[in-house]
């Protein structure tokens, strides 16, 4: 496996303030791995790599994983949630699951969109391989108005092996995409590839001209009504990191943690003290915001 260059973040919310790239051998665990508890082999360390980056630990297996590691440097990045549905509960059930209030929030939501909709949502799905090209150009336009692509860099990706591999998995019947319209403009997007019968929450966003109307979690929800009406599929697997609206649309979770594990160089004990010194800040930092109820001020500085 082969190591790629990969920016290692000092962050204050969505803003980069600066970063140390470090060539490091990705080694994610998928969501079935994650649910078991299965300790991921390292594979062979190419020379002149600095080390891996081992991404939804479960955080019972971080010391076998530092053993595992050997001499190397063990680094605790960010610890989260790695949250799922189980799709084979049925429609009723999961909606069960969810609070009376998160039930509610979702309807008002709903009513409140198709109201501006004209009376009825207007949400459309894409499942062959000309729906998803069709799907592709509406949605990338979308894109480029949300902060995931402005801030994140994390937008529906605009390039050629792109479109290949999402015809490729269209033509396998490996990949879903649902578009949200309001007044007959489209406002959000929702893209997910088909692992082994577990959905990947992988590409999302919608046009801030319509934050005010909750377009994405209207728009999750009726891909979830889809998906339980569908059938035949395991897992809704919301990946990576913390958020309300992973919370809100899960039916499960997984304590896990991202980890580095370097090798032992001046260079990279110089970069874990200044990320650790950095992280730690940070946690004071916000620490304080809670306690003075300074989250507002806070909003708006990371924002500006």
């Amino acid at each position: 496996m082969s190591a790629v260059t990969l920016p290692l973040r000092f962050q204050v919310g969505a803003r980069t303030l600066a970063s140390i790239d470090r060539q490091l051998v990705r080694v994610p665990l998928d969501l079935d791995d994650v649910i078991i508890g299965r300790l991921p082999a390292l594979p062979s360390l190419p020379s002149g790599a600095d080390g891996y980056q081992v991404t939804s630990l479960p955080q019972d297996r971080q010391r076998a994983m530092t053993e595992a590691g050997a001499d190397m440097i063990a680094f605790v990045r960010q610890r989260y949630t790695r949250y799922y549905a189980d799709l084979t509960i049925g429609h009723d059930a999961y909606l069960a699951a969810m609070s009376a209030n998160t039930r509610s929030g979702l309807k008002r939501k709903a009513k409140k969109l198709a109201a501006a909709s004209g009376g009825a949502l207007d949400v459309r799905r894409f499942r062959t391989a000309e729906e998803m090209s069709a799907f592709y150009g509406v949605a990338r336009r979308i894109s480029a108005t949300t902060y995931q692509e402005k801030l994140l860099g994390a937008g529906l990706p605009e390039n050629a092996s792109f479109l290949q591999h999402l015809g490729a998995l269209a033509g396998a019947d490996g990949v879903r995409g649902w578009l949200l319209y309001i007044g007959e403009v489209p406002a959000a997007y929702l893209y997910c590839p088909i692992e082994d019968g577990t959905v990947l929450y992988q590409y999302l966003g919608h046009d801030p001209v319509f934050n005010e109307l909750s377009p994405g979690g209207v728009l999750q929800m009726e891909a979830m009504r889809d998906l339980y009406a569908e059938g035949g599929l395991k897992r809704f697997d919301f990946t990576e990191g913390e958020g309300q609206h992973k919370r809100q649309f899960s039916t499960g979770g997984v304590a896990c943690l991202d980890m580095l594990l370097l090798r032992p160089s001046l260079g990279n004990r110089m970069t874990t003290l200044a990320l650790g010194t950095f992280d730690r800040g940070m946690a004071l930092g916000k620490s304080g915001v809670a306690r003075f109820g300074l989250g507002d001020l806070a909003k708006r500085i990371r924002r500006a």
